[in-house]
């Protein structure tokens, strides 16, 4: 049984005074050595994209506001576009590493981390959501939000703490 931790979107631009406690948390969740393999998201956004076009979002376009705020080491870091970090490229990396077991943290908890989850749990993976190592940006409410959610739509066993 190998598990997966994938980190989604610890980057520069959604670190604020709601964030800033996960990049240390994060950090301490890696020092555990508790998952066999870490994968690393990057949000990539550009003005054809609807998050700039619909949204009027203008982060995520400059490199300056892509980097990842931790240091990566030798995992592998997926570039992503749409809030999901459910593609191809993750699914051959699942199946080539034989992973039984997923857990996601990271930021936006109401939106990357909540769609990635919900992906995952439609496509019969066994996923958890760290909640202590995830968080809005956007604020504590739309975190608790998206975990209440969570608990209800891939059930609350999956929503876990590891700190608290």
């Amino acid at each position: 049984m190998k598990s997966l931790l994938i980190v989604i979107d610890l980057q520069s631009n959604f670190i604020n005074d709601n964030t800033n406690m996960i990049p240390d948390k994060v950090n301490k969740l890696l020092q555990s050595k508790r998952f066999d393999n870490v994968i690393f998201t990057k949000f990539i956004n550009d003005q054809n994209s609807s998050f700039y076009k619909i949204l009027g979002y203008k982060g995520c376009i400059e490199e300056k506001d892509r980097e990842i705020v931790i240091d990566t080491g030798n995992c592998k870091v997926i570039e992503k576009r749409p809030y999901t970090a459910y593609n191809d490229e993750l699914v051959k990396y699942i199946k080539d590493n034989n992973i039984n077991t997923i857990y996601l943290c990271g930021i936006d908890t109401d939106a990357c981390v909540l769609k990635t989850a919900l992906d995952l749990f439609e496509n019969n993976y066994d996923v958890k959501v760290i909640e202590d190592c995830s968080m809005s940006h956007s604020g504590k409410e739309y975190h608790d939000w998206a975990i209440m959610m969570l608990q209800k739509l891939i059930g609350k066993q999956n929503i876990i703490k590891v700190f608290n």
